[in-house]
């Protein structure tokens, strides 16, 4: 073998304690207990837990510094324990909607990556779903499209006349499409009342952005899927609501589903308002949804959790005026730690969920279970090493080039140690040791979210 890793070995019918991995090339070869194989190197984890490497279901690496983003982007993935990103569609300086730029992202990834990268795909306004087979063929895992104009170019907002077409397009698939989802009228309506009122500070943004226009927004959205027979998804639900409103449809029958991202589990603007903009993000973080939202992911209508890593500077925060700051936050080097950590503060089998939620879940989804999401024989050696150790989370020390978190100074009940991309070794707890070009493009496989 080309290592054994030794200690508890988390696997999809549960821990192995005292077990052991080996890799061979970039597969796992065997799991088991008791004498390991020979190998050309081994790793004992000690007291920490081998789990599947992380599956970020929702990130923003090209949307500042375009494609070459995917470099740093990728770096504080693997320092965070994720050997998966799953890339939006919105670069820099136009988003991926047609099989050239597919191309194009594809050959960044092979340049940059350090970590591997799925794609989700997108349409323009005005563009006919020609191009919507071939992104398909190509492996793009999802589609998305947003329901509020931020950039006319990057960012569009796409009317409800193609997003059917785009659904009816879908529907014969099992590709996804997701939402960023806020009513363009109501949250303009609202932004301008509230700065004719002179209200500019974090507490001005939630109520800016109610949360009438979220769900007016994702109502619209998951009725529009249910009648084309799609895959609805929200890419981002705020409130217990909406995770109920979505749990309607699919009991109904329909393909429907909701994300949540962590920074929702763990910030509220009633009592962290000293963050300000530093926790802005789209749609707003809410107040009093912590627990509501913790209790969803316990009894499962969340999907799965992702970070929504956004490659904006903290300059784009230095604003006046709450309005007028950039919206999304760093989060790839905290989404393991900070889930596991609120897990483990409300008594949860921390282990268990973090590994659902964070691995299998958004596997299965993004159509790329079983060779991801699990440790076991066959799949892809895409390995983390959680150490439950405290650490403090220090912004300084973060990998992204962004050096700043909404998360910096607080508490985390555990650290990667270790992560394997493919086999081979890209952070060893203190540094990034693998190159750019060990992550590989992860196209769309066999696996669905809907049998």
């Amino acid at each position: 073998m080309d290592e054994v890793i030794l200690g508890t070995v988390v696997t999809p019918t549960g821990p192995i304690p005292n077990g052991w991995l080996a890799i061979e090339n970039d597969r796992i070869a065997a799991i088991g207990t008791g004498a390991p194989p020979q190998a050309r190197a081994s790793f004992d984890a000690g007291a920490g837990f081998i789990i599947p490497g992380v599956i970020d279901g929702q990130t923003h690496a090209g949307s500042y510094g375009g494609l070459p983003g995917i470099a740093s982007t990728t770096r504080s993935a693997v320092a965070g324990g994720v050997t998966t990103i799953v890339d939006m569609p919105y670069d820099n300086p136009a988003p991926l909607n047609t099989l050239e730029r597919l191309n194009d992202k594809t050959a960044a990834i092979a340049e940059h990556a350090h970590a591997n990268v799925a794609l989700y795909g997108t349409v323009m306004p005005g563009q006919d779903m020609s191009s919507v087979l071939p992104l398909i063929e190509g492996g793009v895992v999802a589609f998305k499209i947003s329901g509020f104009e931020s950039s006319p170019t990057r960012f569009p907002r796409i009317a409800a006349d193609q997003l059917l077409d785009l659904f009816e397009a879908l529907a014969p698939t099992h590709v996804p499409l997701g939402i960023h989802n806020e009513d363009q009228e109501i949250v303009r309506a609202r932004i301008a009342r509230a700065r004719a009122a002179g209200h500019n500070g974090i507490e001005a943004h939630s109520s800016s952005r109610p949360l009438a226009a979220e769900q007016a927004s994702t109502a619209h959205f998951l009725e529009l899927g249910a009648l084309s027979g799609a895959h609805a998804h929200i890419v981002h639900l705020t409130s217990a609501r909406g995770f109920h409103l979505v749990e309607t449809y699919r009991r109904d029958g329909f393909r429907a589903t909701g994300e949540l991202c962590v920074h929702y589990l763990w910030f509220d603007p009633d009592r962290d308002g000293e963050l300000g903009a530093r926790m802005k993000v789209n749609p707003p973080i809410r107040p009093g949804q912590i627990e509501k939202l913790w209790a969803d992911v316990v009894e499962g209508r969340v999907a799965f959790v992702s970070s929504d890593h956004s490659s904006w500077p903290i300059d784009n925060k230095f604003t006046p005026s709450i309005f007028d700051a950039g919206a999304g936050v760093p989060g790839l080097e905290t989404l393991l730690p900070a889930f596991y950590t609120g897990a483990v503060q409300r008594n949860l089998d921390a282990l268990t969920l973090t590994v659902s939620q964070l691995c299998e879940r958004p596997a299965r989804f993004f159509g790329l279970w079983p060779e991801k999401g699990a440790l076991q024989p066959g799949a892809d050696a895409d390995i983390a090493i959680l150490s439950p150790e405290p650490m403090v989370w220090d912004e300084s020390k973060a990998h992204d080039e962004l050096n700043w978190s909404p998360f910096h100074g607080r508490r985390f009940d555990c650290r990667v140690t270790r992560t394997y991309v493919g086999g081979k070794l890209a952070w060893n707890g203190t540094d990034i040791v693998n190159q750019p070009g060990d992550g590989r493009y992860a196209p769309r496989r066999a696996s669905q979210w809907f049998a």
